[in-house]
């Protein structure tokens, strides 16, 4: 099952899921219509019971349905730092020296490399002992993840490794939006249980009736409660099992991740969130909020049979026995780190080629050999090939370590974001660095002009991964200074009255994850598209794409009409109504820019025509057996963008 199956089985789910909550809301409805009809029902007239059922039903439906929504708009608001912060997390420091930090740092941007994702925000459960760890947040551009103390303290680098992948999982597979829905639809039903205890403190002499309603309201909302635990759980268990094994396939290996659940079956602490509002986000933690305790509506499957699922000879004795020998000695992750050879296993920094600027031949170096076959491009989005995780790792590695500091820091990765764009013209930069000049100051400007010197030899293949590890950084700055941020940015980038890929690759992501950050959705509406909607948005991406590998009409007209054709079909030879018609190849007078118009009717596609459209675009961008910087660009570009994430490409042939 490829990504765009899972994004289909997620909607289904979504759509499952409100038919469920509307049917517990129904049953709670009949519950307090009942109490109702048995307080005022007996003797009175008809349609006096009858305007009584009927205020009584607006008034609970309305009830559960404004508590409902008022959580999920305050969820959604606040993103996955919400959640976070709300039971106890800490974010973690950039300049934390603290070596179960950085190890965790590390871990986190590896995977969010690895899987084509952003890097989330990092938080720490500093009071938690138990190991534990969850992904929160509305889309990936707002994503949070959170680990205990407990997980830092007792697991691995393996094991770290594996729960974070884990996690990353329930980002990739579109799991968070739907945690977070399932928030706000028990909060509703709690609030119900709530008012209904309030109501059973009136007090007005022995004909006044509120108790009883309250009594009822308990009852309703139990109920709610207990059917609402139950579709949590029914949601839940079958998700995590799913999130293991991508786990697996992100790591390579199941001793992490098994290892990671053996300390949590094995240790006093186990999974266990002493925080009082575990329980709401009990469906998107790592191990049971409860830890061994309470399995009735669990939302976890059973530890052994997780953990069976990745190592099968497993025994219940076991882990019995790691209990009794961990009883006295709890395992230490650093200790075992150490004893692995692992310890201080920060990326390091190796020593950066020459590399060359963007102002250099148009196109870029070659990153050839790498595996552009379409059907291979599409099973890698949103999941990992076998060593896209070592990939990943290589990249990072490949960044001076200054650099991957610098870019984590707030201030220090605003210098480092405009740094990749100034042009190496010297009229030019003059020009640009007056620009920041006028926005933040003299200061800022020479901050600019220091970073533009770090990054003057890095490869260019490096600069896009650079800059998105500063996102994070930028992500903290106030929505004003982000405003100011992108407007000195593209001040920089019009400096010199043309718009490259790198520049506007750069730009738009950054763009992107600022507003979805901010304000939970796409820059662009979010309507639905057919692909015959989506036709003119698809052409113009298609032709940029051709035009952007070469200098050569004729390459690119091959190119073009390569996807186009993998896109409608026979269309092209006098089917216009497949939607292609005789569009014939011309690069649009905008160049990139004209990609503009068509990212939402681009991302608003079904998962399958985005699958098909994915196909497409590497049919492009392969057409000549090459790839250029430009091009790795604007492919990651484009799938981060349609919200079909795309790890690094493999090498091969």
């Amino acid at each position: 099952m490829n990504f765009f199956e899972r994004q289909r089985r997620v909607r289904r789910v979504s759509a499952r899921l409100v038919v469920l909550f509307a049917l517990a809301v129904a049953g709670t409805v009949a519950v307090v219509d009942l109490a109702v009809w048995l307080v005022i029902g007996v003797g009175s007239p008809a349609d006096t019971v009858v305007a009584a059922l009927g205020a009584a039903s607006v008034l609970t439906i309305a009830l559960i349905g404004l508590s409902s929504l008022f959580k999920s708009i305050s969820l959604r608001r606040g993103g996955g730092a919400r959640v976070a912060e709300s039971l106890g997390g800490t974010p973690v420091p950039a300049d934390t020296r603290d070596p179960e930090l950085r190890r965790l740092r590390n871990v986190v941007e590896e995977i969010a490399i690895a899987s084509g994702t952003p890097v989330p925000a990092l938080y720490v459960l500093e009071r938690e002992r138990g190991i534990n760890a969850f992904a929160a947040g509305w889309s990936p551009a707002d994503a949070a993840v959170a680990v205990t103390r407990g997980s830092l303290d007792r697991l691995n680098r393996d094991e770290l490794q594996g729960v974070i992948a884990h996690e990353f999982s329930h980002v990739v597979n579109g799991d968070m939006r739907l945690n977070i829905k399932l928030m706000g639809l028990l909060f509703g039903l709690l609030v119900l249980f709530v008012v209904g205890r309030v109501l059973t403190l009136v007090r007005g002499g022995n004909r006044n009736p509120t108790p009883l309603i309250g009594l009822a309201l308990i009852i309703a909302g139990a109920i709610g409660m207990g059917v609402g635990r139950l579709i949590q759980a029914a949601v839940s268990r079958q998700r995590e099992y799913l999130a293991d094994a991508t786990a697996v396939q992100y790591t390579r290996q199941t001793a992490g991740l098994a290892g990671a659940l053996k300390k949590i079956a094995g240790l006093r602490e186990s999974s266990s969130i002493r925080n009082p509002r575990a329980d709401e986000v009990g469906h998107m933690l790592f191990g049971s909020a409860k830890g061994l305790r309470g399995q009735l509506l669990a939302t976890h499957p059973p530890l052994i049979d997780r953990i069976r699922a990745l190592e099968p000879d497993t025994r219940p004795e076991d882990l019995e026995q790691l209990r009794r020998q961990w009883a006295g000695r709890p395992p230490s992750g650093a200790a075992e780190d150490r004893a692995m050879g692992l310890a201080g296993a920060a990326a390091g920094a190796q020593p950066v080629g020459e590399g060359h600027g963007r102002g250099g031949q148009r196109g870029g170096p070659d990153v050839s050999p790498v595996a552009t076959d379409p059907a291979a491009v599409v099973a890698a989005v949103g999941s990992l090939a076998p060593d896209a995780l070592e990939r990943a790792g290589g990249l990072l590695e490949r960044i001076p370590e200054h650099l991957r500091t610098a870019a984590r820091e707030p201030e220090d990765s605003v210098a480092l974001v405009i740094a990749l764009v100034l042009s190496a013209h010297p009229d030019v930069r003059t020009a640009q660095l007056a620009s920041v000049e006028r926005h933040f100051g003299a200061p800022a400007a020479d901050e600019v002009r220091l970073a533009a010197q770090r990054v003057a030899g890095l490869p260019p293949e490096l600069r896009l991964p650079l800059a998105e590890l500063t996102f994070p950084a930028v992500r903290r700055r106030t929505p004003e200074q982000q405003d100011a941020i992108m407007a000195t940015l593209h001040d920089v980038i019009a400096a010199d009255g043309r718009l490259d890929v790198g520049e506007y690759c750069l730009s738009r992501l950054l763009h992107e994850q600022l507003h979805e950050a901010r304000h939970h959705h796409p820059s662009w509406a979010g309507r639905r598209y057919s692909t015959a909607a989506a036709q003119e948005a698809t052409t113009t991406l298609l032709a940029v794409l051709a035009d952007a590998g070469t200098d050569d009409p004729e390459t690119a007209a091959a190119a073009f009409d390569a996807g186009l054709r993998l896109l409608y079909g026979e269309a092209r030879e006098g089917r216009p109504g497949r939607g292609a018609g005789a569009v014939g190849h011309a690069a649009p007078a905008a160049g990139v820019a004209a990609l503009e118009s068509g990212w939402g009717a681009l991302d608003g596609m079904s998962a399958q025509a985005k699958q098909q459209l994915v196909e497409a675009v590497v049919t492009v961008v392969g057409h000549d057996g090459r790839l250029t910087v430009e091009e790795l660009e604007l492919l990651r570009t484009i799938c981060l963008l349609i919200h079909c994430p795309l790890p690094p490409l493999a090498p091969g042939r």
